[in-house]
């Protein structure tokens, strides 16, 4: 008989602006063996919540969905520093809002080539046939944002981020990312953002495919009816692009270095899985 992985498993489907309406969706579980627990769904309404989450006591291990880096070429170029820490506190002292991150980028970018303005970090495209949106987006998807309001806060808890930042390990965090997952699974059907059919059919899909364990990461995920109703039915996609993230927490537990490549720019950081 395999023991329960002590860790407490999260995974986070981060917005950089959350309310009522658009929460910060939190999937909680633990891993028996290949088996992974989803043992509830929080929704967090303010970014002081998010704070209170990252100051839970350990041991747990979260996937976040929002970039822990940005580009390298970028980063050289405004002289930010040389690690991610260093970044975030200089970008932090010279924007004091998000707003103000936006002018640094959009003054770079527009004195840049048409195409190389929003560019990627070395893990954004490290998925054949797919890639992650550029953390300097700071428009529709507004990655960059994420970045901004998330990463900070994961320094000032004083989380554990590998290869990255040394701070208390029994609360570790990592990179994810729902698309990855998502588009092994669909390819490039959407799932996300609509009632329409086709988009709960996608969901389903995606929800079989994890429950059945149906990735290349080995783990099924084991749901109730209400739980299995409630990822399915949600139409944002939220709740299920924080089960994603769980997933990718839970293979992450159960890695050597969690997953990540010898070598991670410690500028950039890495998307776990990818």
């Amino acid at each position: 008989m395999t023991d329960s992985h002590p860790t407490t498993l999260l995974g986070v489907d981060f917005t950089c602006a959350p309310s009522r309406k658009k929460p910060i969706t939190v999937a909680r579980g633990h891993l028996t063996g290949a088996l992974l627990r989803l043992e509830r769904l929080d929704a967090l309404p303010t970014l002081a919540g998010f704070e209170a989450l990252l100051a839970e006591p350990g041991p747990w291990l979260g996937g976040f969905d929002f970039p822990f880096g940005l580009p390298r070429e970028f980063v050289v170029a405004q002289a930010l520093g040389a690690s991610a820490g260093a970044v975030v506190q200089e970008l932090l002292r010279r924007c004091a809002t998000r707003m103000d991150f936006r002018a640094l980028v959009d003054a770079w970018g527009n004195g840049r080539p048409a195409g190389q303005r929003l560019i990627h970090r070395a893990t954004d495209g490290a998925m054949p046939g797919i890639s992650s949106t550029s953390p300097l987006q700071t428009r529709y998807v507004p990655v960059g944002f994420m970045y901004y309001e998330g990463f900070s806060r994961l320094l000032r808890a004083g989380v554990h981020v590998p290869g990255l930042h040394e701070g208390d390990t029994s609360r570790t965090a990592l990179e994810a990312y729902p698309g990855l997952l998502a588009h092994e699974l669909l390819g490039r059907r959407s799932y996300k953002n609509s009632l329409e059919p086709d988009r709960l059919i996608a969901r389903k899909d995606i929800v079989d495919a994890l429950e059945q364990g149906r990735t290349r990461l080995g783990l099924r995920l084991k749901l109730s009816h209400a739980q299995r109703e409630a990822l399915v039915d949600d139409a944002s996609g939220d709740r299920l692009d924080a089960a994603l993230c769980l997933v990718q927490a839970a293979w992450a537990s159960t890695q050597p270095r969690h997953g990540l490549p010898a070598a991670v720019d410690e500028v950039e950081g890495w998307i776990t899985s990818a």
